[in-house]
């Protein structure tokens, strides 16, 4: 019974050193609390310690608080031009195998700048795997609405088939060793395109052979600036096979 009394006693003791209006005041003059008063205060040792405590957890909080306001203030400095943050940004652009045998229309036949002839009519409509997100398509071109660093990827299919009708000049030709060449450029400014990338083989297909199928893909990561713009281009466009899984073209930001 008396241990009983005793330890109930202890207890509100105890939650009385941590409760009351006195333990803002002992927070704030912590340090400045004399000797007396401490021996004065059986209750001083619990209250230092949890004081001690409580202002290590306050001031690691605000060290927190103020780190994170710093990212997220050089996070909206970093982007240039006050552009506003980040947004997704994709498209896939396809051939249209339905347009297979009027190749004109869908390939430059003089060459406006750089090498090669430019695939100027991708398929850009939700038609199949093609599709344009938060970006724009101006004869053939890519325009990039915000500036970072994009993925551009292109590949293309080079089809040739015998054909009894077909002109022997365009046979001599094509059975000649040939490069064929994917170009993939980007339009700034300059008068003049920069070529981003390039890939090549040469083909030489024999007399004996039915048709020569040949692809080239190429990606990779480039800094694009806002109104840039990206093409693909291609020699020997006489044979490029726009179907639409084998011939496509695209780019996504990626920061």
């Amino acid at each position: 019974s008396f241990l009983l009394q005793l330890r109930d006693t202890y207890s509100k003791s105890g939650i009385a050193c941590l409760t009351g209006e006195e333990m803002g005041d002992f927070l704030q003059n912590l340090d400045l609390t004399e000797s007396e008063d401490r021996e004065a205060d059986p209750c001083w040792q619990v209250k230092w310690h949890l004081g001690k405590l409580i202002k290590k957890i306050m001031a690691r909080s605000y060290e927190e608080n103020i780190s994170a306001v710093n990212g997220d203030r050089a996070l909206s400095l970093s982007h240039t031009d006050g552009q506003p943050p980040a947004t997704r940004i994709a498209a896939h652009l396809t051939g249209n195998s339905n347009r297979r045998s009027s190749l004109s229309p869908r390939i430059d036949p003089l060459p406006r700048r750089g090498n090669g002839q430019k695939i100027s009519n991708w398929e850009s409509s939700r038609k199949g795997h093609s599709f344009l997100y938060n970006v724009e398509l101006r004869n053939g071109e890519l325009v990039i609405p915000q500036t970072g660093f994009y993925y551009i990827y292109s590949q293309t299919y080079f089809r040739f088939r015998e054909n009894e009708n077909e002109d022997s000049d365009l046979l001599a030709q094509i059975r000649n060793p040939k490069q064929l060449v994917q170009y993939v450029y980007k339009l700034t400014n300059y008068p003049e395109p920069i070529l981003l990338m390039k890939s090549a083989r040469t083909s030489c297909w024999s007399k004996k052979a039915e048709y020569g199928l040949y692809s080239i893909y190429q990606g990779g990561v480039f800094q694009l600036k806002r109104e840039d713009r990206i093409f693909v281009s291609v020699s020997n466009g006489d044979i490029v096979d726009m179907d639409k899984e084998a011939s496509f073209f695209g780019a996504f930001m990626i920061s």
